[in-house]
């Protein structure tokens, strides 16, 4: 048994697109996973968050499962298409409506809610007229909203992150184009990594403006371990360069004010664009960092790879049904490494969680040891990693529900919850009956 800090904090959470539903209520403008989920043969089964968990209509029921799991933290975003529905411009008062219910409920419930304001569903007006991220006009555009949102909730809220990450719309979004808005073009997805972080960097002084001496800013990264298939100079080479895309090239300009330039040099006249001045807005100081963490990438080299070099599949290891190796280890790498390198003033485990195959047993349960051991072996990890000194204030175990998995769809159930799509039935998983425990006694077994 190991006992965590008396004030360690313990979360869940969802993000609208993949819960919400209620895609044509209230206002709500389309974004950009609207129209690519409306594009045949890009979802699995051509599914899409239309409906998802219907949290929307059934947040109340949800909130009162986040009671019963006794979590002291929600980790959500708000939807851009809701409050200003082509981007800029009018503000959707029903899109305010519903996060003040959402929000208010969580606070007479005890919970403190962490809010992410931009987690890739950009309106699709902004992609239409100006390109989405491709262009720096977006940035600019996020400022506007950011400044809407966070002058509306700013007494209440006082937990902010800008963007969930950057990377993954970046280079999934406008690189391979498996997520929206579909692009596949290496330069652009490079340019849009310095737009999400100029945006970033606006956000920040607007935040804190208006909010009050308890207001935290925060950005949300993702972290993979990466390991190289072999020693050879360039599998080596390899995954020094993956590291540096995925992880370097967005940390580097926020805590240390430039982009990496190992990176810089690979990428030549691919280089992002950039602006006088640019360095020290995306460099503003934080109060906290979001992680989050799943598994392991081993890297080979490809001498025909540019911008990004093959993983290879370890064999005889376990994985979850996203094929993603399951490697506990890797959660205390990252969270020492952002400890020792980056002297990051404090972090939050936003997301950390594992898909596999439930089902629903005669009497309405539902058992996922796979899903509690995995959840077991990275609260070991992170407990050392706290041992250790690393200043790490939260846990949020991702999902609270299963939920919408971007271009996988409905496959992949990630909650501690179970949701019948049909029904809209939830059922608490046993590991969310575990992790209750694990809440209530602050120790893991």
């Amino acid at each position: 048994m190991v006992q965590f800090p008396e004030q360690f904090r313990w979360g869940t959470g969802t993000y609208s697109y993949q819960v919400e539903g209620a895609a044509h209520e209230d206002g709500r403008g389309e974004s950009i996973w609207d129209r690519f989920c409306a594009t045949p043969g890009t979802i699995v089964n051509n599914e899409s968050g239309l409906v998802a968990c219907d949290h929307y209509h059934r947040y109340a029921e949800d909130i009162a499962l986040l009671k019963q799991l006794g979590v002291q933290m929600y980790h959500f975003s708000i939807a851009w298409p809701r409050i200003m529905p082509t981007g800029r411009g009018p503000v959707n008062q029903l899109g305010l409506d519903f996060y003040d219910r959402l929000v208010d409920a969580l606070l007479e419930a005890g919970i403190e809610p962490f809010a992410t304001l931009y987690h890739w569903d950009l309106p699709q007006a902004l992609q239409d007229e100006l390109g989405g991220w491709a262009n720096r006009e977006t940035a600019y555009a996020f400022a506007e909203y950011v400044d809407v949102v966070t002058k509306h909730f700013g007494s209440r809220i006082h937990n902010w992150l800008t963007l969930n990450e950057p990377a993954v719309t970046a280079f999934e979004g406008h690189e391979i184009g498996i997520h929206a808005p579909g692009a596949r073009d290496v330069r652009l997805a490079w340019q849009t990594t310095h737009h999400f972080l100029l945006a970033h960097g606006l956000a920040v002084p607007i935040i804190r403006a208006n909010g009050d001496e308890k207001t935290r800013v925060g950005i949300t990264l993702n972290f993979t371990q990466l390991d190289p298939v072999s020693d050879t100079p360039e599998d080596v080479a390899a995954t020094r360069f993956m590291d540096g895309k995925m992880h370097r090239w967005f940390l580097d300009p926020i805590f240390r004010g430039a982009y990496p330039a190992d990176v810089v040099k690979h990428l030549g006249d691919y280089v992002p664009k950039t602006e006088t001045g640019d360095a020290e807005i995306i460099a503003r100081p934080l109060d906290f960092l979001g992680a989050n963490y799943y598994t392991r990438s081993v890297i080979k080299h490809d001498p025909t790879a540019f911008s990004e070099y093959p993983s290879v599949d370890v064999e005889g290891v376990e994985h979850t049904e996203m094929d993603w190796e399951v490697y506990p280890r890797g959660i205390y790498n990252m969270l020492t490494r952002l400890h020792r390198e980056y002297a990051v003033p404090r972090i939050y485990l936003v997301e950390n969680g594992a898909a596999f195959a439930d089902a629903v047993n005669p009497d309405d349960t539902v058992d996922d040891p796979r899903r509690i051991a995995y959840l077991r072996e990275h609260l070991l990890q992170v407990h050392t990693a706290i041992a250790e000194g690393v200043p790490l204030a939260g846990y949020s175990v991702w999902a609270l529900l299963d939920n919408f998995e971007w271009s996988e769809g409905y496959r992949m159930r990630f909650g501690i919850v179970y949701v019948d799509y049909p029904t809209q039935k939830r059922i608490m998983k046993a590991s969310g009956h575990w992790y209750q425990k694990v809440i209530a006694s602050n120790t893991v077994h």
